[in-house]
């Protein structure tokens, strides 16, 4: 059974009664459905992502990319591009297998596990250290640990975060210290590169550091290393959640993925999970110059919402929209305005194929080795961010 988000249902109905422009105030605004996604990815001048996504500075740092507008986006992530080329993350397929398969192998018959947090972890360690290397990947679980207040700082609303910021508040001054202790890890590591004592030549941090002609300071650099290492992990180990719930709720989908000869069905199960459990429901932008669309005008300084959620699930879209279908992506691609778990335009997740190739290579090990029961829950959905299941996903290994 698909598990639906409250939030994103409101988003469904305003978009089928009033249309793809939606005013809900002087200043606040949501473009929903494929029309708007077309006009949003073609029109990026019209928007800043910085003061869209100000809210994620305290984690990301001044210079993410996921903050960053214009040319300095454009120099970040030629930068940072290099290092996950689609035949740069084929480098890390050994990694990713193996970690799965450390955690497999962890289980024994009886236990009764946390599927999301088992595999938050796995993909952690992962995607650590398979951009940045083995000494920051022993060092998985201290990044989990200090990253954590810093996630959970920014799980809230924009005017939470600003509030907690400004009175600087418990919650602010844990993770300011969280993330001080993450700086001086990175800084460290950052230096250490710089100074040729990197173990291995062609991992991300390396071609950070070692840029060619252009460069990234070393702000740059901490500010990209932090946002792939919790954007990559958070977003991803929300998406396996999701599979699996998906794969283990039906047996006849279970089974043909079992078949490993079927590889274009088990990338139909992460295509499928990312359609109907986007990474972010809704995404933003701010208006820097004004527009007219559908009808009605835009001003500056207006923050617009849009939803992957809504395009996902819209019936002209989209043939029996709620239903789990893997097959329905044999030999069928959708347009980038209709399927957008990692946004479109020049600011699409640049960590894209790393995340779905990580989702394939880790599903493919489960279903093959692991034997496992979904145990009676409510699953519920929570954060706009990263959608995952509230309450984690338990499960007994077989």
């Amino acid at each position: 059974m698909t598990v639906r988000y409250p939030p994103g249902e409101i988003l469904l109905k305003l978009h089928a009664r009033f249309g793809p422009a939606v005013k809900a105030g002087p200043s606040y605004a949501y473009l929903l459905g494929p029309e708007a996604n077309r006009f949003l990815f073609a029109n990026s001048e019209l928007f800043s992502w910085r003061e869209a996504f100000d809210l994620l500075v305290p984690v990301d740092g001044p210079t993410s990319l996921i903050v960053s507008d214009g040319e300095d986006h454009r120099r970040r992530r030629r930068l940072v591009q290099p290092a996950l080329h689609h035949r740069q993350i084929s480098t890390y397929l050994d990694i990713m297998t193996a970690t799965a398969d450390a955690t497999i192998d962890a289980w024994r018959p009886g236990q009764r596990i946390d599927l999301y947090q088992e595999f938050r972890a796995a993909i952690r360690r992962s995607t650590i250290q398979s951009l940045f290397g083995a000494r920051l990947g022993g060092e998985a679980d201290f990044f989990g640990t200090e990253l954590q207040p810093l996630l959970d700082l920014i799980d809230r609303l924009p005017q939470a975060v600003d509030v907690h910021r400004r009175l600087r508040t418990p919650t602010w001054r844990r993770a300011m210290a969280a993330r001080a202790r993450v700086d001086e890890r990175i800084y460290a590591e950052i230096a250490r590169t710089r100074a040729g004592a990197s173990e291995v030549d062609d991992h991300a941090l390396a071609t950070l550091v070692h840029g060619g002609d252009e460069q990234l300071s070393d702000l740059e650099i901490r500010d990209q290393m932090v946002t792939l290492i919790a954007a990559g992990y958070e977003t991803t180990s929300a998406a396996m959640a999701w599979a699996l719930y998906s794969v283990l709720s039906d047996r006849e989908v279970y089974e043909r993925a079992k078949g490993q000869q079927d590889r274009e069905y088990l990338n139909g199960i992460v295509q499928e999970t990312l359609r109907l459990y986007p990474p972010a429901v809704i995404s933003a932008r701010k208006v820097v110059e004004g527009f007219e669309f559908h009808g009605k005008r835009f001003r500056p300084g207006t923050l617009l919402l849009y939803s992957p959620y809504v395009t996902h699930r819209l019936p002209e879209l989209w043939e029996d929209p709620l239903a789990f279908r893997p097959e329905r992506w044999q030999g069928h691609k959708a347009a980038p305005h209709e399927f957008l778990p990692f946004g479109g335009g020049p600011h699409r997740c640049i960590g894209a194929t790393m995340a779905t190739t990580e989702l394939a290579v880790m599903l493919g090990r489960v279903v093959a080795r692991a034997d496992l029961r979904l145990l009676p829950q409510r699953i519920r959905a929570t954060s706009p961010a990263a959608m995952r299941p509230r309450n984690g996903l338990r499960a007994e290994v077989r």
